[in-house]
């Protein structure tokens, strides 16, 4: 959109043209979506701040002096929002940075329904395919499930100046005006915030070193394995220390035994039969997972699992049980036999 064209229509909407007003935040609605689910870790959470955000901005918009500046004051406002609710709202994580490993031979723990875990996010979400290809797969590693167990670890102050200085690329001067702070303490903060993600590694991650042709051929594998419930050949397409786990039970398993014992003993039992439809969730190959119980027909939806990949292999298999968590998904209820 041209600046003279987004000018007209900043003035239609400060003079009240609702349509204006939408045709202006209809271009951000998205890229806000993303900002606010990094700051949350939930995209529930995420949309019901833009909505408020896109409320806010419709009831002070005439105090905008700038158009030019349009989607600054928006992200002023989303950021703020979203500091607001940090404030009343537990830190949302995966459960190997919450409970200790789980023993495979252990009985299966209780749900746990508080807003403490982390929500994926469809990568249909996170840019326009028509955008630059560098783009998109920045995007995409800046929402991997990795990066926002690490985000997550910081102050929300931290977080929001990381993501404003760092991803967003606002200036120091601007982020302090929006946070009400000094520009040595955005700077300061930046640091510190940094270092706080350089020290974290249990979720670190290594670029991807397959082709896209290798990569297609690995997911294809791990689908069969998984639907012919070859629980030796899934596992030999594991790193030696990955792990698994299943939000919201409070439960993870490390190591390619204690997974393959989970697998056996828990997962793949006689009379159950699995299918997996492949999605993208947080910048990974992801799949909805279908579950048929003896002698049922179709195959109803059970969870949404995403793939960390590390280098050539699997490092990481984490399994959204809870189906709210993953509405904004285009994955059907059920699955024909």
């Amino acid at each position: 959109m041209e600046t003279p064209v987004q000018a007209a229509l900043v003035l239609a909407a400060q003079a009240g043209d609702q349509m204006a007003f939408e045709a202006l935040v209809g271009r951000y609605r998205r890229e806000l979506i993303v900002h606010c689910y990094r700051m949350l870790g939930s995209l529930h959470d995420a949309e019901d701040l833009v909505q408020e955000t896109l409320l806010r901005a419709w009831e002070k918009r005439a105090t905008l002096a700038s158009p030019g500046s349009y989607r600054a004051w928006l992200y002023r406002i989303a950021t703020n929002l979203c500091l607001n609710r940090l404030r009343s709202t537990p830190r949302r994580s995966l459960p190997p940075e919450t409970h200790p490993v789980s023993d495979p031979g252990s009985s299966v723990p209780s749900r746990l329904q508080e807003p403490i875990w982390l929500e994926p996010f469809p990568d249909d979400l996170l840019a326009d395919q028509h955008s630059d290809p560098q783009d998109r797969a920045e995007r995409r590693e800046q929402t991997t499930l990795a990066f926002l167990v690490a985000l997550q670890r910081l102050t929300p102050a931290q977080r929001a100046i990381l993501l404003l200085r760092e991803v967003l690329e606002w200036p120091a001067s601007e982020v302090a005006s929006w946070l009400n702070l000094s520009v040595p303490a955005v700077n300061s903060g930046l640091q510190r915030a940094r270092r706080a993600l350089q020290g974290h590694n249990r979720f670190s991650e290594t670029p991807v070193t397959l082709s896209s042709l290798q990569l297609h051929s690995l997911l294809d594998r791990y689908v069969t394995c998984w639907e012919q419930a070859d629980i030796p050949g899934l596992v030999a397409l594991l790193r030696e220390d990955a792990w698994f786990t299943m939000p919201p039970l409070p439960m993870w398993f490390q190591g390619r035994a204690a997974i393959a014992t989970e697998l056996s003993t828990r997962v793949f039992i006689p009379g159950r039969n699995w299918r997996l439809l492949p999605t993208r969730a947080n910048g990974s190959p992801a799949f909805g997972l279908y579950r048929q119980e003896a002698e049922a027909g179709a195959y109803q939806l059970f969870g949404l699992m995403v793939l960390g990949m590390v280098g050539e292999q699997i490092g990481s298999l984490v399994t959204f049980l809870e189906l709210s968590s993953f509405s904004s998904f285009a994955l059907p209820p059920t699955s024909p036999v």
